[in-house]
């Protein structure tokens, strides 16, 4: 049986892809600067995922008001390791959450059709204070996931579920580094 709590990642020797869902004024201006800028908030925590399914619940495949657009960031691989060894779990000392540069939760998997499944998604918040630093340092990539994830969800719509599944992106379980096995699992 396989551990409760996995970061299960699209990701390379150098990358990681995390998913965010947006506005679409947010994601154009971004896409057309190759980078994010304004209207994106730079002062407030923003919430990054590695797991795709776990988006495309929240976001209702990018159907939510507010969310109608996907974006993959590729991210360094330091840079995610920099925001984990800042990271506080949310169900940790109240006192500790409030002032940590990183908020991280686990939150249940979903499965193509949104059924919660029995093992934890990783959700990571980047605080104020470091929100420059991931968008300027750390993103070296964005993409508009947003016509592939529209496809997919017609595709479960109409009962497709492996055609659907061909669209998602690969993700295998990320070697977190030993020193931050306490992220693992709520205390």
């Amino acid at each position: 049986m396989a551990p409760q709590y996995e970061i299960r990642a699209d990701f390379d020797a150098r990358t990681i892809v995390v998913y965010q869902a947006y506005a679409p004024a947010i994601a154009d201006a971004a896409l057309r600067a190759g980078r994010f800028v304004e209207p994106l908030s730079f002062r407030r925590m923003t919430w990054i995922k590695p797991s795709f399914l776990w988006l495309m619940h929240r976001s209702n495949w990018a159907r939510k008001s507010g969310q109608e657009r996907v974006l993959a960031v590729r991210i360094t691989r330091e840079g995610w390791e920099e925001a984990l060894s800042q990271a506080v779990l949310t169900t940790a000392d109240p006192a500790a959450v409030a002032g940590a540069a990183v908020h991280v939760q686990w939150d249940p998997e979903r499965s193509p059709r949104g059924a919660a499944l029995n093992h934890y998604s990783i959700q990571v918040g980047i605080g104020r204070d470091l929100i420059r630093t991931f968008t300027d340092e750390w993103t070296v990539g964005l993409k508009d996931l947003t016509p592939q994830v529209r496809k997919a969800a017609e595709l479960l719509r109409s009962g497709q579920v492996t055609k659907a599944q061909r669209l998602f992106p690969a993700e295998r379980l990320y070697p977190l580094p030993r020193a931050l096995d306490g992220l693992r699992a709520p205390r």
